[in-house]
């Protein structure tokens, strides 16, 4: 019984000295945050100074009466967990990833020229509530693709391992080289569904809504972009 005794206490030595000091840590994971804040409302410009401002939008001979604009933003914050061995040699690092990403500011114009109230500025915003349902519904749709691509990458069902110091400086690196301008180009695809809504049919049933208000108010001839 006493052999017996032995073995099993060799056993249980050889068990804990074989033991990985690295899956003590947490799993690597990605996380998606996206951006919720309220839309702003700006009605203090002009017509012809959102005409001015959307120009690269506007199609010749249009006037801009209604304006929704979102900032991109991307952003990750990370927490790199670590073990490094005795040695300093090397070291296993777990990388936690959180990716806010979205539109911040993103704000409504309305031109001054049609106060809260009338039948064009209820027209115009109706409109440009249309273009922040778009930006909302694709940011959406970004969240699956984005996290499935992340996960593939940083997920890797292990910690990393590597060379004592790296393993920040490399994952940095990479969201800030790689995924960052990927990322900020998917949410700018948003344009394609901008363009689809600002349609010349758009323009002329706003132009031609509320007997004749808003043609009154920026000239009979004036083609709109609500």
């Amino acid at each position: 019984m006493r052999l017996v005794f032995l073995s099993l206490l060799c056993l249980l030595f050889a068990g804990q000295a074989l033991a990985d000091p690295c899956d003590e840590l947490p799993p690597p994971s990605v996380k998606a945050k996206r951006i919720d804040e309220a839309v702003k409302l700006n009605t203090s410009y002009s017509y012809g100074s959102l005409t001015n401002i959307g120009q690269s939008i506007v199609r010749p001979g249009n006037l801009i009466l209604g304006l929704t604009r979102g900032n991109a933003v991307v952003a990750f914050a990370t927490s790199i967990p670590s073990y490094i061995d005795r040695k300093g040699e090397w070291e296993c690092a777990s990388p936690q990833i959180t990716l806010t990403y979205g539109f911040s500011p993103m704000t409504v114009y309305v031109a001054r020229e049609f106060p809260p109230g009338t039948c064009a500025y209820n027209e115009i915003y109706q409109h440009e509530q249309r273009h922040v349902k778009a930006y909302q519904t694709h940011l959406a749709s970004l969240e699956k693709e984005v996290l499935d691509l992340l996960s593939k990458r940083f997920v890797t069902g292990g910690p990393w391992r590597g060379p004592v110091g790296q393993t920040s400086s490399r994952v940095q690196q990479e969201l800030d080289e790689r995924w960052t301008p990927y990322i900020t180009r998917a949410i700018e695809r948003v344009n394609e569904a901008q363009a689809q809504i600002d349609t010349p049919e758009e323009y002329a049933r706003v132009a031609e809504s509320c007997n004749g208000e808003i043609k009154q108010r920026t000239g009979q001839k004036a083609k709109t972009k609500p």
